[in-house]
């Protein structure tokens, strides 16, 4: 009866670190899927603004936005996404990727 409850288990722990793989791969793949779309425009944010008041201002307006994935909106971010879009308007990124690269700035 103890050799059965012994393999159960291994059986168990084999089938949960499978399950756990698989969901790292997808996560890892949705992460770099995401870092590459933002680093493109962090890039083009990132050479642009380092010195510009207005976007340096609303650092902390994009981390709040950023940690709420969204859904806090401060008034100096959505002055800086204005101003970004005003002086690139070939750019491209939207407003979670604008926000994480005045993060890196």
């Amino acid at each position: 009866m103890n050799a059965i409850k012994t393999l159960s288990l291994a059986a168990l722990l084999a089938l949960a670190g499978t399950a756990s793989a698989t969901s790292f791969v997808v996560t890892t793949d949705a992460v770099v899927g995401a870092v590459g779309a933002t680093s493109e425009a962090s890039s083009d944010v990132s050479s642009s603004f380092t010195d510009d008041k207005i976007v340096l201002a609303a650092r902390d307006d994009a981390a709040a936005f950023v940690a709420s994935q969204g859904n806090i909106r401060g008034v100096r971010l959505e002055a800086a996404l204005q101003h970004i879009r005003q002086q690139v308007p070939t750019l491209q990124g939207d407003d979670m990727q604008l926000a994480t690269a005045i993060l890196s700035l």
